[in-house]
């Protein structure tokens, strides 16, 4: 994640940035030189230089699998914003991958639970909003297309359950996911309080909050199945989290403007802009 953060527009990173906010959070010139070895002896990275002076070089593909997903971080801004309601449509998956094919299956359940899908029995997963893109691409990619179902309904019932958002609470555990945007919101205030201080904040420390803020929101986000508004408690915890990195990363953009810095602070940014930007719907959600 620390690599990764601090990926340039250019694709480096240099080596000086990677130590000093390595430091800042704790970190050991040890660990990160190994680190920095593990990503080179994978491919994912090439180096040029020796310590503090070198730069770091994400490879073609790294690029493209390590960019933060924006289409999900849209999606939950315009969730947030009521610009993206439920209309009451459920997608499911099922897939029946054969026993010599295992790892293929096994990646396949992953893929599907870390889009948010919830298993209902076996090899049958659901999911509130539409996935069936990422999910053709997972299934393609890992050779198992071919033994993919996907459907879609508007009458899903589990044993007696019916109703929406008590199905909601059933298959996916809210109070977890809730618990995680309330560590968030947590961390994210007194950063975007020391980012909003007149007092100016060096170049280390302005990385090392962006890291911070980076690791946090993936650690929220990654088990969190944007479930529409409809379907969560209100008010949710993750409307005030986003709303509070929204400001944040407003911040951090706004003070390393006009300089090379990582690519995660303009994509964050314009994502979060763009949703502000737009005319919030009828009703939507208040942050």
């Amino acid at each position: 994640m620390l690599v990764n953060a601090l990926i340039r527009e250019d694709g480096t990173v240099g080596a000086d940035e990677l130590y000093s906010v390595a430091n800042t959070l704790g970190m050991s010139d040890q660990q990160v030189r190994l680190c920095v070895k593990r990503l080179v002896a994978e491919g994912r990275f090439t180096h040029e230089g020796r310590g503090r002076k070198a730069e770091l070089r994400a490879t073609a593909d790294t690029m493209r699998v390590l960019a933060p997903n924006a289409d999900f971080l849209q999606h939950a801004f315009q969730q947030d914003a009521g610009l993206a309601p439920w209309d009451g449509v459920w997608h499911l998956a099922a897939f029946a991958v054969p026993e010599s094919a295992r790892m293929a299956r096994d990646a396949l359940r992953e893929t599907l639970v870390h889009l948010g899908g919830a298993p209902l029995q076996g090899g049958l997963y659901v999911c509130a909003n539409a996935w069936e893109p990422y999910v053709e691409e997972a299934a393609h990619r890992l050779g198992a297309h071919g033994a993919l179902t996907l459907l879609t309904t508007t009458d899903l019932r589990k044993g007696d359950t019916q109703e929406p958002a008590e199905l909601a609470r059933r298959l996916w555990s809210l109070q977890e996911i809730a618990d995680r945007y309330q560590r968030l919101s947590r961390i994210a205030r007194p950063r975007l309080a020391r980012l909003t201080d007149p007092a100016g904040l060096s170049p280390s420390a302005l990385l090392t909050i962006a890291v911070e803020l980076a690791a946090e929101l993936t650690r929220a986000m990654e088990p969190d199945p944007l479930l529409p508004p409809q379907l969560l408690p209100q008010p949710w915890p993750g409307t005030q989290a986003r709303e509070l990195i929204a400001r944040c990363w407003a911040a951090l953009h706004e003070r390393q403007s006009g300089e090379d810095g990582p690519a995660l602070f303009r994509l964050y940014a314009d994502i979060t802009r763009e949703t502000a930007e737009r005319p919030r719907a009828e009703g939507g959600t208040e942050g």
